[in-house]
């Protein structure tokens, strides 16, 4: 209605009927409780929610952001994965679900959804957020930092992501026992340490890195002791620290600066690799020989390996090569010499070596898993060399092989990496041009299934042409299928914004969804555009004379309708658990007086006005 109207409302104190406000000011949607059949306020999106009777992807998501902010982390994975295997492009599942599998602990599946939510949309910042957040949890600090980095060069003033670089950075440079190691305290305090380094049980563990690096997420988040106690080394010195004898206590001493026990030294020792003697005394020639032939074979891989640690590459093929002129029949060698070529970059040598090795492992009934790991490796020189259908195949090779969680992951990866490529790919804009006026043809002579098919295939070849989208939105309206429409002009829209053509069709879509209000606004955005526009002007008009007259003419159950759409717009929401919206709504009944001098205040005049629009609130 306009202004004038409602005035006339406030002044001659005629009532508004509305029901089931909310009582609570709580900020969330899942507060809101469904009315009986007859309210004219039941939410269909929030009743579906709660009687676990959700048919769409976005009600999935809904669903999992719900159990997220409750804490239920495993209820909100679910909800997400549903969500996705409905609408496995929208990289907003990928990035909620990687959330919640970082908050699970679970940081290399947040890791891989941050990647896919990357892949699907490279200029969404939150995902390289979440990558980097995965990746400091891993502990990967020079990946943490390159993915935040890469995301600060598309969104240089985001500020999850500087936050984010900043946090890993000072994680990354602080000393193991740094000024923030003391906020464990208890258990693994500075001065508990301490004590733990006067005695020799403890030296061990002390200078194991890994039980280290634990210890220190227990300092800085004492709730992360939990996560930690399925390492049997961490358990083993909680065992010590309990009173539980060790292995080799009787020798201990509680002085850190004299030298350590017989005991400490004879366990030290024995922790050192050794070198285990066979006894050949009962095989034959034949069988000595081929034993002999091993151990001087591996001697050059040891050989090689050093080799390829000091990045002596060229050194490190050669001894390799020699172990394979002393043992042909050993893979190993192979894949090594692959690991090398892959190192310098040589990617066809590597896959070559791969192969090699691969015959090899076959013909000599080398372990699945090193076949599989040759495979892998295959798969990812095919990927540098940009060779992604082939590096699949390798991928599911090696799975066929010996199946690993890590060549799943690098297979997924492949698979929406090259769903994009593919994308990229079959862009056109000639042949795009080309479907668009076939489909304009097909819309001219009223055949709109056609129509709508060209205008798709326009799409695929141009996916940021936004006339091609409007065109589609209007032949998806003919054939009835009003939420593709809605789908395709919003997307246009977000393509480009002063599209004045979209604005109207917009509010064409959300007049037939009775979505009033959001029509209103759509045409009113057009207008503003282009204020002499035939359409938008029109339109307006029309949504306007149905919500001051038409509500009349409707049904109850049209009424209900219209209502429950409503109710599930989240401004709608918003505006309802707005306490001071609550108590103008019960003044128009209560205290006219009052209500009136509130609708004098611009904002609250809008939100009644919205309220109306959206037939959340009738006049009579």
């Amino acid at each position: 209605p306009t202004p004038q109207l409602l005035s006339s409302f406030v002044s001659t104190s005629q009532s508004f009927s509305f029901s089931s406000l909310p009582t609570t000011t709580e900020s969330t949607a899942s507060t809101l409780k469904p009315s009986p059949p007859s309210s004219s306020l039941t939410s269909l999106q929030v009743y579906r929610l709660q009687h676990h009777q959700m048919t769409t992807a976005e009600e999935f998501k809904a669903a999992g952001n719900a159990a997220l902010q409750a804490n239920k982390i495993s209820e909100a994975i679910a909800n997400y994965t549903k969500a996705i295997n409905l609408d496995g492009a929208n990289h907003v599942y990928f990035s909620n679900r990687s959330a919640a599998y970082l908050k699970k602990g679970d940081a290399n599946n947040a890791l891989e959804d941050a990647n896919a939510c990357i892949g699907l949309n490279p200029q969404f910042a939150k995902g390289y957020s979440r990558k980097g957040a995965a990746l400091h949890a891993l502990k990967r600090y020079n990946d943490s930092i390159a993915a935040y980095k890469e995301g600060l060069e598309k969104f240089p003033d985001d500020a999850g992501l500087k936050k984010g670089l900043d946090d890993v950075t000072r994680e990354k440079d602080q000393p193991p026992m740094g000024s923030g190691a003391g906020a464990g305290g208890g258990l693994f305090s500075p001065t508990m340490l301490a004590q733990m380094a006067m005695d020799p049980r403890f030296r061990t563990y002390l200078n194991d890195p890994d039980v280290m690096s634990k210890i220190k997420l227990v300092q800085q988040n004492p709730n992360l002791m939990p996560s930690i106690l399925n390492d049997p080394k961490i358990m083993e010195m909680l065992g010590l620290l309990m009173g539980e004898p060790a292995e080799e206590s009787e020798g201990a001493t509680s002085s850190s600066s004299g030298p350590p026990s017989a005991a400490a030294q004879k366990k030290e020792e024995e922790a050192k690799p050794m070198e285990v003697e066979e006894d050949w005394s009962n095989l034959s020639p034949e069988e000595r020989e081929k034993k002999e032939t091993e151990k001087k074979a591996r001697v050059k891989k040891e050989e090689g390996n050093e080799l390829y640690k000091a990045k002596k590459f060229e050194e490190a093929l050669a001894a390799y090569d020699e172990a394979i002129a002393i043992d042909p029949t050993n893979m190993t060698f192979l894949s090594n010499k692959a690991a090398v070529y892959f190192t310098q970059k040589k990617y066809d040598e590597c896959i070559e070596e791969c192969n090699k090795a691969v015959e090899v492992g076959k013909e000599n009934k080398a372990s699945f898993e090193d076949r599989a790991k040759a495979l892998t490796r295959a798969a990812k020189a095919y990927q540098k060399k940009g060779d992604l259908a082939q590096a699949i195949e390798m991928c599911q090779a090696s799975q066929l092989e010996s199946y690993s969680k890590d060549t799943q992951r690098l297979l997924k990866s492949l698979e929406l990496e090259k769903k994009k490529k593919d994308a990229l790919d079959y862009q056109d804009g000639a042949k795009a041009e080309e479907a668009k006026q076939r489909g304009n043809e097909f819309f001219r002579q009223k055949k709109f299934a056609e129509a709508v098919a060209e205008y798709e295939e326009a799409v695929k070849r141009s996916p940021k042409d936004a006339a091609i989208r409007n065109n589609l939105s209007a032949a998806l309206t003919k054939i009835m299928d009003f939420n593709g429409a809605k789908t395709q002009i919003e997307k246009a829209l977000e393509l480009d914004p002063k599209y004045v053509k979209a604005w109207a069709r917009k509010g064409d879509i959300e007049y037939a969804f009775k979505e009033y209000h959001k029509a209103m606004d759509s045409y009113k955005q057009g207008l503003e555009l282009e204020p002499d526009n035939p359409t938008c002007k029109e339109g307006l008009k029309k949504v306007t004379q149905q919500i001051s007259y038409g509500r009349a003419t409707m049904t109850e159950e049209q009424k209900k309708e219209q209502a429950a759409h409503a109710m599930a717009d989240p401004e709608i929401q918003a505006i309802l658990q707005d306490p001071v919206v609550q108590q103008v709504l019960r003044d128009f009944g209560e205290n006219p007086a009052a209500a009136q001098q509130a609708m004098m205040d611009p904002g609250m005049r809008a939100k009644i006005e919205r309220l109306i629009a959206s037939g959340i609130v009738e006049t009579r």
